[in-house]
């Protein structure tokens, strides 16, 4: 991967930088949740509907919608309609909740945690607190805002 030239990387990877905010945070776990089980064209084709109907990514929104809210994104055109995957994306927010109350910010916890083992510790943590989200997509997010995981395949 080392061999990557910066232009390679799509345009919502941070590899020289870590993401500015728990939202942007937020938004790339919600991007790796949406691209597992699809072709990334699909989900980049409709990522700035998405982002729009999920309220930019806000952390705190997200994590106030309820049942009413989760159906009338099911009825949103141009939008990846999966219950499942936008029921996740709000119980992660809810999780971003939790982690922001109790570390200050999405970074602090990261910064919490033993990443030697090339982050063994930090991708089970994740795949067990957040829905959807395995081992793979785990590593694939972190790799995803800067972490310096070596994930075992990319794409």
């Amino acid at each position: 991967m080392d061999s990557v030239s910066q232009t390679e990387y799509p345009n919502w990877w941070y590899r020289d930088k870590r993401p500015s905010s728990d939202n942007d945070y937020f938004e790339n776990l919600c991007r790796v949740l949406f691209q597992t089980g699809l072709n990334w064209a699909i989900v980049a084709k409709k990522w700035s509907n998405i982002k729009h109907a999920l309220c930019n990514f806000d952390v705190e929104k997200i994590a106030n919608f309820k049942e009413p809210d989760i159906e009338q994104l099911l009825n949103i055109k141009n939008i990846i309609r999966n219950r499942y995957k936008i029921h996740a994306i709000v119980e992660n927010a809810k999780q971003f909740m939790k982690i922001r109350s109790q570390y200050g910010s999405f970074q602090s916890y990261l910064d919490s945690f033993d990443k030697s083992s090339n982050y063994s510790k930090v991708v089970k943590a994740l795949s067990d607190r957040f829905e959807r989200i395995g081992p793979t997509t785990a590593a694939l997010f972190l790799y995803s805002v800067g972490e310096t995981i070596k994930p075992q395949r990319m794409y």
